[in-house]
């Protein structure tokens, strides 16, 4: 659960503001005014607080609860302006289009390909298939899993597929992503960036059904993942 504890909103109050943030392409000062238009005066500089200080907790209370994705992923990595300054947002999603896992990185390479599926598998399991395209990095991100693998006496390996039009499901998963971080205009710090990733991966997670009933309006399914 998380602690709102000195907070001088309620605590639905502050969920609504984030994940409208997350969810919508608007600015700080645009939500600022939406918020006012609802009765709420709270200015951007206390939104963007909200956003980096509660999604990271959201985001992981998320991946807890989505429903287990099957054991063939597409992966792939977009990028996210940070400080002027490309980073990577390493993403993956399993052949029915659900989000297996997603990590920003501000390196674009084998350790940080490695980390991302470490990371991925630690959260949902060993895959038996991973398609990519023709990157060397990631290939040899799985290719230190499946080393791994050996090393502990498996004999079942993950199959690595490098044909980029079978990617396409991850290629046009990350539009969403893009659509809603475009309004942004880049981040200032890699903190930031990463805590903003976390609530709209978390957002997009709730829009694709993952969570919970799709019946169940989207921002009461993201405020209830604050406990």
């Amino acid at each position: 659960m998380i602690s709102f504890k000195g907070a001088h909103f309620p605590k639905d109050i502050i969920l609504y503001a984030v994940f409208f943030y997350v969810r919508y392409s608007v600015s700080y000062r645009d939500l600022e005014e939406i918020m006012e238009e609802r009765g709420v005066k709270v200015d951007h500089a206390t939104l963007n607080r909200w956003v980096i200080d509660y999604s990271p907790f959201i985001a992981a209370e998320a991946k807890k609860r989505k429903r287990t994705v099957v054991t063939s992923w597409r992966m792939d990595e977009t990028y996210i302006k940070v400080k002027g300054q490309w980073t990577y947002l390493y993403r993956a999603v399993d052949k029915s289009g659900d989000t297996v896992d997603f990590m920003l990185s501000e390196q674009r390479d084998e350790m940080a390909a490695t980390a991302f599926f470490k990371q991925a598998i630690n959260n949902n399991g060993f895959p038996h298939k991973v398609v990519m395209d023709k990157s060397g990095a990631n290939y040899a991100g799985i290719e230190n899993i499946n080393m791994l693998l050996m090393l502990a006496g498996l004999i079942s390996f993950v199959e690595i597929l490098q044909v980029k039009y079978l990617n396409n499901l991850i290629e046009q998963d990350h539009r969403f992503i893009k659509k809603i971080t475009k309004s942004m205009m880049g981040f200032n710090a890699f903190h930031s960036a990463k805590a903003t990733i976390d609530g709209i991966e978390t957002a997009h997670m709730i829009r694709k059904g993952q969570l919970t009933d799709e019946n169940i309006p989207a921002y009461k399914q993201f405020m209830a993942l604050a406990g």
